[in-house]
């Protein structure tokens, strides 16, 4: 008598010789009883090595219309409009998940046969979330995104996608409901264009290896000198991007997206590694440099591992909110202090008009761009019209192939 699983192809074929020649056993007898624990030992094997395939999804929905009577108007409400229910019925248009649930729900279809995947069903609903209003057009144009047919329908696998990249659902959360009270956040910034943003910068960094982890304490007055000094070099940009990463700290451009009011972001992977996100939407020297700097000095000073927040930054709004958070000023402090020692800024502010000769004399002087002084007197004197041309104007994208694909 058979006792043993069936685990390989001679097994199997053993076993089918045998249960041939004791098919015909009597109930009762111990050939029936070993009929009937062969047969079992042969589905056991057969489900695992042979498993059927499950109906093409619409075939499925075909013969459920049969069963119904149901003609293509009557899957509308489940699909969307006539024209897409024929595009459906004719595989010209995938099917979305919110098609698939609503036949799922209304015609009863199972999961698994629209998901085409044996025991599958449809991921949780994200309470709050309306998938179609992420900005999936913007996103595919410039290649933040993978091009599909069909994008408004596929705007949930999409960032379902993007979701499981940026470290999964509480990745969602924590840029949704986490932001920092520190935040310099515009009123006006759409907040599922701000929220893709976000998930784009800790989907890269998820994919991005670093030589070493970060510890904390490591951004003190020295390294912050350090990274400063780095603008006088034309290629400073991509020397300060590695020099954080050599530390543990995660620098990721992503273009802003529309309706977003956004330069940069300090946030934490799901191990709680920092990233710093920016988005160069003032293609200048002397705006990279002060964010960089500003965002390092959040996360020397206000960034815990431990913590699931996201401090977002338009700097835009600095120096226009009547009740400022102190850590925002304090991070303002120390970026400025690490660009220009504040002791030399408040010798050489105190002159009354400048020349262009005297910022490039006192840059200098000190190692530093032009454009990190020049700025510095723009924003104090509140005139950017003036020095316009010594800010370094596209003078950061061009290092950054991330901007090279957009149009």
């Amino acid at each position: 008598m058979l006792q043993k699983l069936i685990k390989t192809d001679t097994d199997y074929t053993h076993a089918l010789t045998h249960i041939s020649e004791i098919m015909g056993a009597e109930p009762g007898t111990s050939d029936f009883e070993e009929l009937e624990l062969l047969g079992t030992l042969i589905d056991i094997y057969e489900d695992e090595h042979f498993p059927i395939d499950l109906p093409d999804p619409i075939s499925a929905i075909k013969f459920r219309m049969e069963q119904l009577n149901l003609t293509d108007q009557n899957l509308v409400p489940f699909i969307g409009s006539r024209s897409k229910v024929s595009e459906v019925l004719n595989k010209k248009r995938p099917l979305s998940l919110s098609m698939m649930r609503a036949l799922h729900k209304g015609l009863g279809i199972p999961s698994d046969i629209l998901l085409k995947e044996q025991g599958s069903s449809f991921p949780d609903n994200l309470p709050g979330i309306e998938w179609e209003k992420f900005p999936i057009k913007e996103m595919i144009r410039k290649g933040l995104l993978p091009s599909v047919q069909n994008m408004k329908d596929a705007s949930e696998e999409l960032m379902r996608d993007l979701i499981r990249q940026a470290g999964g659902i509480d990745s969602v959360s924590h840029c949704f409901f986490k932001r920092s009270p520190s935040s310099r956040e515009n009123s006006k910034n759409d907040p599922y264009a701000t929220i893709a943003w976000c998930l784009k910068v800790l989907a890269i960094a998820n994919t991005a290896s670093l030589s070493a982890r970060y510890q904390k304490g490591v951004i003190n007055e020295r390294f912050l000198e350090d990274v400063a000094r780095l603008n006088y070099f034309e290629n400073g940009p991509l020397l300060a991007k590695e020099f954080v990463e050599k530390h543990g700290i995660h620098l990721i451009i992503v273009p802003h997206l529309s309706k977003t009011y956004l330069d940069g972001a300090v946030m934490p992977l799901a191990d709680g590694t920092p990233v710093i996100g920016l988005t160069l939407r003032y293609d200048r020297i002397d705006n990279f440099w002060f964010c960089l700097l500003h965002e390092l000095a959040h996360i020397g000073k206000h960034f815990s591992s431990d913590c699931r927040e996201i401090i977002i930054d338009d700097l835009d709004l600095r120096g226009t909110i009547e009740k400022e958070d102190p850590r925002e000023l304090e991070a303002d402090n120390i970026a400025e202090d690490a660009l220009i020692p504040n002791e030399a800024w408040n010798t050489f502010s105190k002159k009354v008009r400048f020349s262009k000769v005297q910022i490039c004399d006192f840059a200098n002087q000190l190692g530093t761009h032009p454009a990190i002084v020049a700025g510095r007197i723009r924003y104090e004197r509140k005139n950017y019209r003036i020095f316009s041309r010594m800010v370094g104007y596209k003078g950061i994208r061009k290092h950054f192939s991330e901007f090279n694909r957009v149009i």
